[in-house]
């Protein structure tokens, strides 16, 4: 029997030493495979950010990495609007020679489907809180929530050990998630002190 557990999710662009990419998200990506870790999935969060002056193309993207211990305990994968609802679609498979088709199967395009691995949230003064604007590098609101109820059931615990301005805790609260948060620099403990009370106010 696969054991199960909870997951990691693990938000990490590269850095860049001397004009090129130090590739180090994927090397500890590997290394946590090392230690026993399943990479669950490999998601990307694109979102809008600042033009940089290097010679290459704009960076639009980050990381996402999933970890599992076994298999994951909860996966509640998101749904989406389809773009174009209840079109027919044909496939199969042909002959090694290419023009037999040994089998075909048809269907048509429901009113939804599962998002794909590629999440696009910009960064606005919307995607947060008065609190979040004062700290450097928040991540929006809906970031953390999708991924909370993607990879945990309602009463889980959700673990931040790098809680910054508490975007994480908020959203666990707001969704029906306990939750658990470290942070060294007092000024950010204290803002996110202050957004996981509010929030857990908003939810009674």
């Amino acid at each position: 029997m696969t054991k199960q557990g909870g997951v990691v999710v693990w938000i990490v662009g590269d850095a860049t030493i001397n004009g090129s990419e130090t590739g180090t998200s994927f090397r500890q990506a590997l290394y946590a495979m090392e230690c026993g870790f399943n990479l669950h999935d490999t998601m990307i969060y694109q979102t809008n950010k600042p033009p940089l002056n290097h010679p290459r193309y704009e960076q639009a993207f980050e990381y996402m990495f999933v970890f599992s211990k076994g298999k994951p305990k909860a996966v509640n994968l998101l749904r989406e609007e389809t773009l174009h609802p209840g079109v027919r679609n044909r496939g199969g498979m042909r002959s090694k020679t290419g023009d037999i088709r040994k089998r075909t199967t048809e269907n048509r395009t429901g009113d939804t489907k599962v998002r794909g691995n590629i999440w696009y949230m910009p960064r606005s003064s919307k995607s947060g809180d008065q609190f979040s604007k004062q700290h450097p590098a928040t991540f929006p609101d809906a970031l953390a929530r999708d991924h909370i109820l993607s990879w945990s059931s309602p009463g889980d615990v959700v673990f931040d050990p790098l809680l910054g301005s508490g975007t994480t805790g908020k959203m666990a609260i707001l969704e029906g998630r306990r939750f658990i948060g470290i942070e060294r620099e007092p000024e950010y403990f204290d803002i996110a002190c202050r957004r996981i009370e509010d929030a857990q106010r908003q939810g009674g």
